[in-house]
């Protein structure tokens, strides 16, 4: 399994508080993980940085080839939480830290097998001849879609687009949205920030994929992202086989 990333701070901001981080077990598993954090001054920063540290280091020291389903999901959903205990706590005993928090994808792919948790506006999709987004977008403007208040197309442009109803950190207590399925073994899954998908559709990053092959096809999802006119940190990971074309 190959798996590619690429985080870019942008043209506007002064910090990149994107993480990403790639793990490769053996030939048939990988893992990826990306946290966008928020918070003043390096707050963010240090949200994504301690969340990302925490749910890496624990996937890589308890995942095992030979687990079990149930084992796995265990520890995708437990790393998470973990992570969330742990930025709460430091919020919590720092006062120029409060309120901190990250969103967070993250994706275990395991030969045709996809364990994934995701807490925020972080997205995953799997793509293959079309682009299908995994997880749902825990934010405010997403709430009033699903309740009839505004309407698809005004979802990337309402003002309270980037409003979250949930992160890593923020609250005490904290259950991430869990999905587990199959796809076919020459589909992608693609991890990225809302500093990529907010500025091109998804029509767009499927063009870009199919248009790249390997450790080429981050870099060009974040730069077709730049050149739309994305002003947020833009960040995207991408899992495949190793004969994936």
């Amino acid at each position: 399994m190959d798996v590619f990333a690429l985080t870019d701070i942008g043209v506007c901001r002064y910090e990149n508080q994107d993480r990403v981080q790639l793990l490769q077990f053996g030939g048939d598993s990988a893992f990826a993980v990306i946290c966008d954090g928020m918070g003043g001054e390096n707050a963010g920063g240090v949200a994504s940085g301690k969340a990302i540290k925490v749910i890496s280091e624990r996937v890589e020291n308890g995942y095992r080839d030979d687990g079990d389903d149930n084992s796995v999901r265990s520890l995708i959903i437990d790393s998470v939480k973990t992570a969330n205990a742990v930025v709460y706590d430091i919020a919590e005993s720092d006062e120029e830290l409060s309120g901190m928090g990250t969103t967070c994808v993250a994706v275990l792919r395991r030969k045709n097998h996809i364990f994934c948790a995701n807490v925020g506006d972080s997205r995953a999709y799997v793509i293959g001849d079309d682009i299908k987004q995994i997880t749902k977008d825990h934010t405010l403007v997403m709430s009033l879609y699903e309740n009839g208040e505004i309407t698809k197309d005004e979802l990337r442009t309402n003002p309270k687009r980037n409003y979250l109803t949930k992160a890593v950190g923020v609250s005490e207590d904290l259950v991430p949205d869990y999905f587990e399925f199959e796809v076919d073994e020459d589909s992608l899954i693609l991890l990225c920030s809302d500093g990529l998908y907010g500025n091109i559709d998804d029509d767009v990053i499927l063009r870009t994929v199919k248009e790249n092959h390997g450790e080429k096809i981050p870099r060009a999802l974040v730069e077709c992202a730049l050149i739309n006119g994305s002003t947020d940190n833009v960040t995207a990971a991408v899992i495949f086989p190793e004969n994936y074309t």
